[in-house]
């Protein structure tokens, strides 16, 4: 779509930003003194920027049927709201009437000062030249006033702001009376005048708005006019609600392009019929009126003429053009089709000053807070609504919408989602983002009212929030912030678990795996080292998790708005609404659903000891459905293969049993503990259930050390390793030497072994005992079908197996899809780790 400002082109005092008021102020004593802008003096000019209302041009005709000597009305009362036209009209009369061939005479009241000017003496200088007849402090009188009229006539007497004049003149004493019932009894007189003569008309301008009538005095004084003038006038309005839009148009723009204009209008309409945003019946109505109003949406004048127009201190007709010309003036260089509420750039200071100073300097702050400042919640709308519509700024377009809605001088404020949504809409993106957006501004705004669409100076659940935040102690949030650390370990994760350990005599020196959570610091290598003032022996053990420092803050500011949402909650002081009680436990309860995720965006890294240094391994987000941070861990390091729960025999052959002969079994395992960087086994069994699978396999032998030599006594066959001194694992080849043909099966002892002989079997022996068997099972054949992530559940269950049957045959199919390995990786960490493993691939198919 079209600019708008190729479309509907500004007169050119716009267009050079010549908004003084004065412009758009009509003073109808300026022009008769020719003072006024050209604007108003020149009446070619003023007729050329003047749409002729209906009223308007029905004031014209009675007045030109009147100084015609054609009949009508003798008296006419203008009177409208405040800003309404009255001047306006006046200043039209004036011009006409001088075209006619008419005298025309002009009182007005804020002009004269009533020490100096009498209005009797004021229409004789003016239709005369002089004061003769009217001359004195008392009015002339109704005889005099005929003579003077009939023998100038045609005469057009104006007559504006007359209570101002009556108001001032009521300090002046005349006798037992004063200078205002004189005013009165003249214009009594002067009603009654004019109505006799043939070619004179009188017209005069009372507000109907009560703030324009200054006190109480001035009360009695409207009341009074009211009287007088009643007898013999007929009240006129020169501008009715329904053709603003035709006057804001004509006094603003010279040219309009009215088929671009349908083109755009016709382009909105068919959007918001689409959008929803309109009803079938809405559409032809609100065409009508976008036609007539462009460039300025139809919402643009409805509120300014009807929700501000309200305020008593608002000129409707003068205000409106005002303001609309510094929003056109300001809007000139942008590429938009046609102009909006939030369009009002509240951040011109003199666009902001026309308004504040119907509602209040207070809002100048706020304002600022919400919509303006760097730091405003608006603007964080704005950036993070998404990067589609980042470019239309909808966090500010929509706060100044609601800001334009929020006022009346009757009370109403606020509009409906519907209603900001059809105002700040364009056809180049879904409405619905504008309930996004809406929703962003009530987390973010500190005076977008709790229940409703509207702006308030009183602070929201948001402000009472900050203030709440900004009164939370560093000590209470880092008291929550341990605790939430105590809530989410599950003392069932394979750690023995410290928090906040300050100290290395803090961590005992024992063979366990141990999960040392750390304050605010990488680990420092003394914790490896020492145990007070002894070398650490086990630090193999030792496994750090360290928050992220640049998290840290972040975190804290979760946690800060946390406790203040429960400090809220608690406070009974507090007279919030039933619905801010609702949205507060609401708040509560979302918050404290991202416990977890929080916690775990914070403390993310984990160290592992290797030598001389820290292996660092980031955890990154949480895990899905995982809710304590000690089996997180676990579950990431077991499956990384940084910690195990067995140690398998072919690492143990592969890895400790190459270079040498026979190795100590218990020396073996506390070198595991001891080693920065060594294999982590969860625990001793798991060490064991390697040795006794490598003995059963005859991948090495099990024996003891006699005479200084390692002798091996179990190959082949199943055995529980009790890691006493002189346990041995012997390489297979020494186990086949020593056995020779007459090396006996034996009888298996053990925990967990079974004792068997030549032609019979007899039960399993646990801890030293026999315990007798039910019914048994002499062969087990199974397909399994494996969920993802439990294949170390099965290796467990085969192990079990092992334990039970001498034979045990184990084939595995492996299908994998839906993703992708290099050739390099498939080769060094596929097919390498199964060899390591002595795993034979017995059938090869990749692609």
């Amino acid at each position: 779509m079209k600019a708008f400002s190729q479309i509907a082109i500004p007169h050119s005092d716009i267009l050079q930003g010549k908004l003084t008021l004065d412009v758009f102020a009509a003073d109808i004593w300026q022009v008769l003194s020719g003072k006024a802008p050209a604007d108003y003096l020149d009446r070619d000019l003023f007729f050329s920027k003047t749409y002729t209302t209906k009223g308007l041009k029905n004031i014209l005709d009675v007045a030109k049927r009147r100084l015609e000597g054609r009949g009508g009305d003798s008296v006419i009362q203008l009177q409208t709201p405040f800003g309404g036209g009255k001047t306006h009209a006046l200043i039209a009369l004036y011009h006409q009437a001088r075209k006619w061939g008419a005298k025309v005479c002009v009182f007005d009241g804020t002009a004269l000062n009533p020490k100096e000017s009498k209005p009797w003496e004021e229409l004789e200088k003016q239709i005369t030249g002089k004061v003769s007849i009217t001359k004195g402090e008392i009015a002339p009188g109704k005889e005099k006033l005929i003579d003077l009229i009939s023998r100038n006539q045609p005469v057009l007497i104006l007559i504006d702001e007359i209570l101002e004049y009556a108001t001032k003149a009521a300090g002046i004493r005349i006798g037992a009376s004063n200078l205002a019932a004189q005013t009165m009894a003249f214009l009594q007189e002067l009603s009654g005048a004019v109505g006799t003569v043939e070619k004179a008309l009188l017209v005069l301008s009372l507000p109907s708005s009560i703030m324009e009538h200054y006190d109480e005095n001035a009360e009695k004084l409207y009341g009074m006019l009211q009287k007088i003038t009643g007898r013999t006038e007929r009240i006129y309005t020169p501008v009715e609600e329904d053709e603003i839009e035709h006057v804001i148009r004509k006094r603003l723009f010279q040219k309009v392009d009215e088929v671009a204009v349908k083109k755009v209008v016709d382009e909105f309409i068919s959007y918001a019929r689409t959008e929803g945003l309109l009803s079938q019946d809405e559409v032809q109505r609100y065409r009508e009126k976008f036609i007539s109003s462009y460039p300025f949406k139809p919402e643009v004048v409805d509120v300014l003429y009807k929700k501000w127009g309200s305020f008593p201190t608002f000129q409707r007709t003068r205000g409106v053009l005002r303001l609309l010309s510094l929003v056109i003036f300001d809007l000139m260089d942008k590429k938009m089709p046609f102009i909006r509420l939030g369009d009002f750039d509240l951040g011109n200071n003199e666009i902001r000053r026309e308004l504040i100073k119907h509602i209040g300097s207070e809002w100048d702050s706020i304002i600022a807070q919400d919509i303006t400042s760097s730091q405003a919640g608006s603007r964080f709308v704005d950036e993070n609504i998404g990067n589609a519509y980042r470019a239309y700024k909808l966090g500010t377009v929509v706060a100044r919408t609601i800001f334009m809605h929020s006022f009346s001088g009757k009370g109403e404020k606020g509009a409906g989602v519907r209603e900001i949504k059809l105002s700040a809409s364009q056809p180049e993106f879904s409405s619905s983002v504008i309930d996004s957006v809406i929703n962003g501004l009530r987390e973010k705004l500190f005076y977008l009212a709790d229940e409703g669409l509207y702006f308030s100076n009183q602070p929201n659940l948001n402000r009472v929030l900050l203030t709440r935040e900004e009164n939370i102690a560093r000590e209470a949030i880092i008291e929550e912030e341990r605790a939430y650390l105590e809530k989410f370990i599950s003392k069932k994760g394979g750690f023995a678990v410290y928090i906040w350990a300050e100290n290395h005599r803090d961590i005992p020196d024992t063979p366990e795996l141990k999960l040392i959570i750390l304050k605010d610091r990488k680990p420092e290598w003394e914790f490896v080292e020492k145990h007070g003032e002894t070398p650490r022996i086990y630090r193999n053990t030792l496994i750090f998790l360290a928050p992220d420092l640049n998290q840290r803050p972040i975190f804290h500011d979760y946690v800060r708005k946390l406790l203040a949402l429960k400090s809220v909650d608690s406070d009974e002081k507090l007279s919030l609404t039933e619905g801010q009680k609702r949205e507060i436990k609401n708040k509560i309860k979302n918050q404290e659903q991202r416990a977890y995720e929080e916690l775990r965006k914070c403390y993310r890294f984990v160290y592992l000891p290797v030598r001389n240094d820290f292996k660092e391994v980031d955890l990154g987000f949480a895990t899905f459905g995982e809710a304590f941070i000690d089996k997180e861990i676990y579950n990431r390091l077991r499956n990384e293969g940084e910690i195990l729960e067995r140690l398998s025999a072919a690492v143990i052959k592969e890895k400790y049993l190459q270079e040498k002969d026979s190795l100590p079994t218990k020396a073996l395992l506390e070198s595991l503990w001891k080693t920065p960087g060594e294999v982590r086994l969860t625990s001793a069994e798991g060490f064991k259930e390697g040795i006794k699978e490598g003995v059963e396999r005859g991948i090495f032998g099990l024996g003891f050390i006699e005479e200084g030599k390692p002798v091996c006594k179990f190959f082949k066959q199943a055995v529980w390793p009790d890691l006493s001194d002189g346990e041995v694992i012997l390489k297979a080849e020494l186990c086949r030497l020593a056995a020779g043909p007459e090396m006996p099966r034996g009888i298996v002892v053990g925990v967990e072994g079974k004792e068997e002989k030549e032609g019979e079997k007899v039960g399993e022996v646990e801890k030293g005992k026999e315990v007798s068997k039910g019914p048994i099972i002499k062969k087990i054949q199974l397909r399994l079908e494996i969920p993802r992530g439990r294949l170390s559940d099965v290796a467990r269950v085969v192990n079990y197996i092992n334990t039970k049957f001498n034979n045990c045959h184990i084939e595995i199919s492996l299908r994998a899809e839906g993703g992708e390995i290099s050739k390099s990786e498939y080769e060094d960490k596929v097919k390498e780790a199964l060899h390591q493993a002595a795993i034979n691939i017995k059938e090869e198919d990749v692609d």
